[in-house]
């Protein structure tokens, strides 16, 4: 069966900066693909330019067969406009490593927003699939709270209940926890397992390491713009084969034990 997602040989700079230096990779559908490695490896570029919030410099994903971005005539390709990428992106959610939780809306209007403005969904029913995703990430008792009435990790999983309402076949995660205190995370984490268990198609990047030994079904490892190893988790993390790959891990164990 093809995979759900498909990345090939994406290059992206900044300038004369390359940050992406053809990543190749694939998603089978209900499958966790981790991300990890150093900061500055291009991970976070990686994940943005997948649902095109970055534009490609050269590179093709397609998403069910789909081309994403870009619209092609015989040898000719253009990129989409955002009018003409509006209904791909749906499909690929993301959750940020900050909130980004509309501060006026209280928590159901929150998640619902999308479904009504973007699908077009009747705010009755869009109701009805928002306080059923509140549910899912354990927040159903929140619905009618404010985001400032919240945690960093409840208003994160409000953020979670948004990306799931609006029905993507893929959610992207950058970091989810990053912006949480220490104590906080362990509630975000837990409810991305539960998606996992689901089977839900994701890719995540992440600096908990243990956490995408645990749950991801593959892991990819990323330093300077390139893959540098990659296979199923447990093999990445516990057995690594490159020296980029054992030295960062090594690093991160280190930290880890203080």
């Amino acid at each position: 069966m093809a995979p759900l997602l498909r990345v090939h040989d994406l290059h992206k700079s900044y300038g004369e900066l390359p940050v992406l230096k053809g990543i190749s990779l694939a998603l089978n559908a209900g499958e966790t693909l981790s991300l990890i490695g150093p900061s500055g490896s291009g991970k976070s570029t990686c994940l943005r330019c997948i649902n095109y919030l970055e534009k490609p410099n050269r590179g093709d994903i397609w998403l069910d067969n789909a081309l994403i971005g870009q619209v092609r005539h015989g040898g000719n390709a253009r990129l989409m406009s955002d009018r003409e990428l509006a209904p791909q992106r749906l499909e690929i959610a993301m959750v940020f490593q900050l909130f980004h939780l509309w501060p006026h809306l209280n928590v159901r209007d929150n998640v619902a927003l999308g479904a009504i403005k973007a699908r077009g969904t009747p705010r009755a029913q869009a109701y009805e699939l928002a306080e059923a995703m509140l549910r899912k990430v354990h927040l159903g008792h929140k619905a009618d709270a404010w985001p400032e009435q919240l945690s960093g990790g409840q208003q994160q999983r409000v953020a979670i209940a948004r990306a799931l309402a609006q029905q993507p076949k893929v959610i992207l995660f950058d970091e989810p926890t990053s912006a949480l205190d220490p104590e906080l995370v362990g509630e975000v984490l837990a409810v991305i397992r539960e998606l996992a268990q689901e089977g839900r198609s994701m890719i995540m990047v992440t600096h908990e390491v243990r956490f995408a030994r645990d749950v991801a079904d593959r892991v990819i490892f990323m330093d300077g713009g390139e893959i540098v190893e990659q296979g199923p988790s447990v093999q990445v993390i516990d057995h690594p084969q490159h020296p980029r790959t054992r030295s960062f891990l090594g690093r991160m164990a280190e930290e880890y034990a203080r």
